[in-house]
């Protein structure tokens, strides 16, 4: 198997989502809005950034073959800039939706649950296909992965379902927070070069090729939810091209902050 920059750079982009999601969610820790939710988000977390872990190792030694650079986890984590993080949009969005009155208000657990959910539904179907990837490192990644989203989908579909057919005010926090998430996911399934390129080594999958199935599972639950899947919108986000957010600066300065402080350090 021929190794090209658009492998690496894939790669990259399957692991900064899952590190900048695992980072998001972390912020729960010690906020929950119940005990178990505390301890269960805090664990989803550890697992986005093992998989993250994991997928910069590989993306270490793709980079090593191809330019003879040494690199490890914690470059890619803590010492790149914010237009070298190739994540989606949609995980690098505070926990705060369009209910808030002002950037700081209170995190909203409904956007939170909608985010998982709508991100686990994505990866269930692309860890699935990454498992018989030409890649055979990618491959034993996606099969350890696929156990681990399996659990973040089922716990992120039934809280949505709770939100949705409970309270008059639980379904509103969760359809707002579709109304203002699910536009974001446009982003997961623009076909790019990178993607070109390992679909055709049978590296990985277009993620195109997902969309009608995740909408079969997304519209299955939000039906069971009494939600209404907004309107489409024209608009693609592009944090996978390394253009983000105004809020991904904001993560990156929190999450590197130690790490520049002692380059070098070990804890």
């Amino acid at each position: 198997m021929d190794i090209t920059p658009q492998h690496l750079a894939y790669v990259l982009r399957l692991a900064d989502t899952a590190l900048i999601l695992g980072q998001r969610n972390a912020e729960w820790c010690g906020h929950g809005p119940i005990l178990e939710e505390d301890i269960a988000l805090s664990n989803m977390s550890l697992d986005l950034i093992g998989q993250a872990r994991l997928l910069y190792t590989r993306a270490a030694t793709l980079e090593a073959a191809l330019t003879g650079k040494a690199r490890n986890e914690d470059d890619y984590a803590f010492f790149r800039a914010e237009r070298e993080f190739a994540n989606y949009t949609l995980v690098e969005l505070p926990h705060y939706g369009p209910l808030s009155g002002t950037a700081h208000a209170d995190k909203d657990y409904a956007v939170t649950i909608v985010r998982n959910f709508l991100y686990a539904s994505l990866m269930a179907h692309l860890w699935t296909a990454l498992g018989t990837s030409a890649d055979d490192q990618l491959a034993a990644i996606a099969n350890k992965s696929i156990k681990e989203t399996s659990y973040h989908l089922h716990h992120a579909r039934e809280w949505l379902i709770r939100f949705g057919d409970g309270t008059a005010d639980s379904h509103q926090r969760a359809q707002a927070a579709l109304d203002y998430l699910l536009p974001y996911t446009r982003e997961f399934f623009s076909t790019d070069d990178v993607e070109d390129t390992i679909a055709a080594a049978g590296i990985g999958p277009r993620t195109a090729e997902l969309e009608a199935v995740w909408q079969a599972d997304v519209r299955a639950t939000l039906d069971e939810a009494m939600l209404r899947q907004p309107d489409a919108v024209k608009h693609i986000t592009t944090g996978k091209h390394g253009e983000h957010s105004e809020h991904m600066g904001f993560l990156l300065a929190e999450m590197q902050s130690l790490a520049r402080q002692h380059p070098g350090a070990t804890w």
